[in-house]
């Protein structure tokens, strides 16, 4: 609790009259923060004002999935203006440089201030002025923004923007005049890079894509999907030094999703790719080390080494396999061909820019289907959910189903599928067979989508870590055979190898939710922390 004394030090508070210190003194919170720690995240809805006593403060906030910083506050320095002044949520982070303390004062006592210390609530206001148009100025300084000029079509620059909004990045998609080599890149200070690896623009926006320690870290995580930013999270959290790979960007499968609304806590629903940048920064934050662009190409089972593309080796205590699962194809040859090309396999939310006013098709029957063509029956001319099947209500949730009968232009054709597309450079027709009836329809369309569920890629696994017929990875006591070296059973989530461990959809038996992922991924922490504290009596023993 701060003194008298204390606050009168203070040059805000200096000519505030004892009463209204000792109130301030009775109601403000004493904060101590270690280096590192927040006063405050950005967009926090908490309203709150602070002033530093000892230590610095910096400011920062998150422009292109990046934290960047823009201010540092010392002794006697206010932040956090603009809350308490407009009553608005945070509009930036601020964390402790330093073993800091600082005063909070809570909306409801600020306002308490306009009657005892009107001069306090008029310094405030002024000063959020001021760091309102700051801001403002700082996000007019971005200079140019980042765009990918290339074709509509190009399957290259396709990846591209969908890295980009996957990584919470804006961007503006430029179809260019001019014969230049596509695609390129143009960023924020004006320099182009052309016919870029995903790699190089994740390098230019600052994101991490080399390992940053040579020592072996407690635990690996392989997959940046719900089960891997949970574990992500809960490991750093807990003091485990934790790192993620992740081959593309984090979110996995549920970060192409255009709407999550039956996840726990979100009554209005969240996109994927919005859940998977809070995850992502959460355990940035926490401590863990996020490495993207990377491809693990193989496993050491017994060394517990993970070979990355390039050539890196990293090494880890512990392993948890959170790779997901891929997309299913349809064996269409001529869908192969326009692949990239207005035939999409999931729904980044990001090609909605590309078929404003058109007639989309999706193949598929269940939540993801459903959660684009509502996505896309906002923008589109027509959507067309093409269902083999012959009902929705076995595959799909039915809150999704009451919602699609409230889109006029959605339509719902079960008993068909696709057997063929047309087009040349891009897709333009695709034709319909109707299993009932027999016949094909040839139908215009904008851009095909095909939900059709997904399957496991784990080939590339050691052969020690056994997997089911589908190749889903075998945990907990079916994981159990001959080989398996001690007299324990493998724990839940535990691999036929003690101390891999798998979380999520590639989990043979796992349940194919967002919520189950997470569930299971912070899950194999508490698995983690057992199997490291039975390895560490093992040496102690010995």
């Amino acid at each position: 609790m701060f003194t008298r004394d204390e606050l009168r030090n203070i040059p805000l508070f200096s000519t505030v009259s004892d009463e209204a210190l000792d109130h301030i003194a009775a109601t403000s919170a004493d904060i101590r923060l270690l280096a590192g720690e927040y006063a405050v995240y950005e967009g926090d809805p908490r309203r709150a004002f602070f002033v530093v006593v000892e230590g610095r403060i910096q400011g920062t906030k998150t422009a292109d999935g990046v934290e960047r910083i823009f201010a540092t506050r010392g002794p006697g320095e206010p932040f956090g203006e603009p809350p308490v002044a407009f009553d608005t949520p945070s509009f930036a982070n601020f964390r402790a440089i330093d073993a800091s303390r600082v005063i909070r004062i809570e909306l409801r006592e600020f306002r308490a201030l306009s009657t005892t210390a009107p001069q306090v609530v008029e310094a405030v206001t002024a000063l959020a002025l001021q760091r309102v148009e700051g801001l403002q100025e700082l996000a007019a300084s971005s200079t140019l923004p980042i765009a990918v000029i290339a074709p509509q079509w190009d399957d290259d620059a396709r990846r591209l923007r969908e890295f980009l909004q996957r990584n919470s990045v804006e961007f503006d998609a430029i179809v260019p005049k001019d014969g230049e080599p596509n695609p390129r890149v143009r960023l924020r200070d004006g320099s182009v890079l052309v016919k870029p690896a995903i790699r190089d623009i994740a390098t230019a926006i600052g994101l991490c894509v080399f390992p940053a320690q040579t020592r072996a870290y407690d635990v690996a995580i392989v997959g940046g999907g719900p089960a891997g930013l949970a574990a992500a999270v809960y490991g750093a959290s807990e003091g485990l030094s934790t790192i993620l790979l992740e081959q593309e960007a984090p979110g996995g499968q549920a970060g192409t999703s255009s709407r999550i609304e039956n996840y726990l806590g979100f009554p209005f629903g969240i996109s994927g790719d919005e859940l998977a940048h809070r995850a992502l920064q959460q355990a940035t934050r926490l401590g863990a080390q996020i490495v993207v662009t990377r491809t693990v190409e193989s496993i050491g089972a017994l060394s517990r080494t993970l070979v990355l593309d390039g050539g890196d080796i990293i090494r880890a205590d512990s392993i948890i396999l959170a790779i997901g699962v891929c997309w299913r194809q349809l064996n269409v040859a001529s869908l192969e061909r326009l692949s990239g090309r207005g035939v999409y396999y999931g729904a980044a939310p990001g090609e909605t820019r590309f078929v404003h006013g058109g007639d989309v098709y999706l193949v598929g029957g269940g939540n993801s289907a459903g959660q684009a063509a509502i996505n896309f029956s906002n923008v589109a001319n027509s959507v067309t959910l093409l269902v083999r099947g012959p009902s929705l209500s076995s595959s799909m949730s039915y809150y999704l189903i009451e919602q699609l009968k409230t889109k006029p232009n959605v339509r719902i054709e079960t008993r068909s599928e696709v057997v063929d597309a047309i087009g040349d450079d891009h897709l333009e027709k695709i034709v319909v067979a109707d299993s009932a009836s027999g016949e094909t329809t040839t139908r215009d369309a904008s851009a095909l989508f095909v939900l059709i569920g997904a399957d496991a890629e784990t080939a590339w696994l050691p052969p020690e870590i056994l997997r089911d017929e589908r190749g889903y990875v075998l945990t907990g006591r079916e994981a159990k055979t001959d080989a398996w070296p001690l007299e324990r059973f493998p724990y839940i989530l535990e691999t036929s190898v003690p101390g891999i461990f798998a979380a999520g959809d590639v989990r043979a038996g796992s349940v194919k939710r967002v919520a189950a992922g997470v569930g299971e991924g912070s899950m194999s922490i508490a698995f983690v922390h057992q199997y490291l504290a039975a390895e560490r009596d093992k040496v102690q023993a010995t």
